[in-house]
C-alpha cells in the first residue's frame, strides 16, 4: 500500500517557458528573481532535492541560496516541466497536473472599466436582490476592499471585480452581507457567467470596519467548472482509493474525485493539516495540498520578502514530512504557474515549474526537462495501477 503526496507551491516558477513571449512573460522567473532579490534566501532542504538543478535545466541559470543544513535526508529526482494548457491560470495547470491539459483558453473579463456586461450584472443583481455592485473592474483583491468597503458597507452593494485570470470575485462584509448570502450570490453569478466559458466566481469576504482596517477572512469559497474528462483524481476515487483535498484543491476540482476536503489557510495551517492527513491516510490514496499563500499574498502583490520568507519557512517544515512517510510513499513538489513578484503587473507569468520527486526508496537523479505537466499524472497512474492519458510519459 502507498500514497502519493503533492505539494502544491501556488505560483511558484523556475522561468525558461519556451512560450513566455506569447504570454508576454518573456524573462520572467519567480524563483531565481527572488533569490536575487531577497539576500540570504536559504533553502537547505529543497536545495538538497534539486531544486536549483531544476532551475538550471528551466533557465541555464542558478540561482544563488545562501548555504544551509538539510534536515531532510531523503533524495529524489528533480526536473522541470513546461505547460501546453492554453492559459496559465489556476485551473489549467492543476487540471494539467491531472491529466486533463486545456487546450483552448477560458473566456476573460475585460480589465478595463466597466469589466462585466451589463445584461450579466442586471440579471445577477435582480436574481439576487441587490440593488447594484461596486468595482466592476480589474483590481487586486485586497487594495480594492480598502478603497470601496466603506462604501459597500453603508450601500449593501457587494463588490465586483476580475483579474486576468478567468474569474468574476466578489467581495462583501462577512458579517454585515452576510457570509451565507455572499455564497449564494456567488451561486448565481455563477450560473450567470457560463454562457461567458469563465473558470472561476470567487467569494471573497472580509471584515473591519473602515478603510486601511479591512482584512480577507479564510472563509473564500471557489465556485469552478468541473474538469471535461476524468483526471488522476477521478481514476483514483473510482478505484476506491482515498483522495484528501487540502486547502482550495477540492474547489479547483469542482470537488470532482475528492473524497475528503479539508479546509485549511496559511502555510503553518496547511502544513499542519497535511502531516495529519498523510498520518491519518490508511491504505493508498492522495493527499494533495495547495499553498495559496505564494500566489495569493505574496506572488500577485509583487511582495519579494513575503515571498522568499514563505519559502524559507515551507523549507523549513518540509523536514517534518520524512517521519510521516511509509516506504513506498512518494511525494511530490511542485507547482501550477509562475508569479513573479519583480515583474510588470500583478498577474501570473508563464514559466516553466519544478518538480521535485522523493521517496525512502528515491534516488537523486535528474527528470530532466518535461513536455507536459501531465506526467505527473501518468506517474500516478501507472503507481496505482490505473489506466494512463496518453499524454505525458511516467517520471
Amino acid at each position: 500500500m502507498s500514497k502519493i503526496i503533492i505539494l502544491m507551491m501556488d505560483s511558484f516558477g523556475i522561468g525558461g517557458a519556451k512560450d513566455a513571449a506569447a504570454f508576454d512573460d518573456l524573462g520572467a522567473n519567480t524563483f531565481l528573481h527572488i533569490a536575487e532579490k531577497y539576500d540570504g534566501l536559504c533553502l537547505p532542504n529543497l536545495e538538497a532535492l534539486g531544486l536549483k538543478k531544476a532551475g538550471q535545466l528551466a533557465c541555464g541559470a542558478e540561482a544563488p541560496l545562501k548555504a544551509g543544513t538539510a534536515l531532510l535526508k531523503l533524495r529524489g529526482g528533480y526536473g522541470c516541466m513546461e505547460e501546453i494548457s492554453a492559459g496559465k491560470d489556476t485551473i489549467s495547470g492543476h487540471w494539467e497536473m491531472a491529466g486533463v491539459p486545456v487546450r483552448h483558453d477560458f473566456g476573460h473579463f475585460p480589465l478595463e472599466y466597466p469589466s462585466f456586461p451589463a445584461d450579466l450584472v442586471a440579471r445577477t443583481c435582480n436574481r439576487a436582490g441587490i440593488g447594484g455592485i461596486l468595482g466592476n473592474k480589474a483590481a487586486s483583491g485586497t487594495v480594492i476592499i480598502q478603497e470601496l468597503g466603506e462604501e459597500h458597507i453603508a450601500t449593501g452593494k457587494p463588490i465586483f471585480y476580475t483579474s486576468a485570470d478567468s474569474n468574476l470575485q466578489i467581495a462583501a462584509h462577512e458579517e454585515k452581507f452576510g457570509l451565507e448570502r455572499l455564497y449564494a450570490l456567488c451561486e448565481i453569478a455563477f450560473e450567470e457567467v457560463k454562457p461567458y466559458n469563465i473558470g472561476r466566481v470567487i467569494a471573497r469576504p472580509f471584515t473591519g470596519e473602515r478603510a486601511g482596517e479591512f482584512v480577507r477572512t479564510p472563509n473564500r469559497r471557489d465556485y469552478a467548472v468541473s474538469p471535461f474528462a476524468p483526471t488522476v483524481l477521478d481514476k483514483a476515487k473510482a478505484a476506491r482509493l482515498e483522495v484528501v483535498a487540502i486547502g482550495k484543491i477540492s474547489d479547483i476540482y469542482a470537488g470532482s474525485g475528492v473524497t475528503k476536503k479539508v479546509k485549511a489557510s496559511g502555510l503553518e495551517e496547511l502544513w499542519d493539516a497535511t502531516l495529519a492527513e498523510i498520518k491519518a491516510l490508511e491504505g493508498s490514496g492522495i493527499v494533495f495540498t495547495n499553498f495559496v499563500n505564494f500566489d495569493m499574498d505574496w506572488g500577485h502583490r509583487r511582495d519579494v520578502t513575503g515571498y522568499a520568507e514563505g519559502l524559507m519557512y515551507f523549507d523549513k517544515r518540509l523536514a517534518e514530512i520524512e517521519s510521516v512517510l511509509a516506504e513506498d510513499d512518494i511525494v511530490f513538489i511542485t507547482a501550477d504557474h509562475g508569479c513573479d513578484p519583480t515583474y510588470k503587473g500583478t498577474d501570473h507569468t508563464r514559466e516553466c515549474v519544478p518538480v521535485l520527486m522523493f521517496g525512502k526508496k528515491t534516488v537523486e537523479h535528474s527528470l530532466g526537462r518535461r513536455k507536459t505537466y501531465a506526467d505527473i499524472a501518468e506517474t500516478i497512474a501507472k503507481s496505482f495501477g490505473l489506466e494512463g492519458f496518453g499524454i505525458g510519459e511516467v517520471l
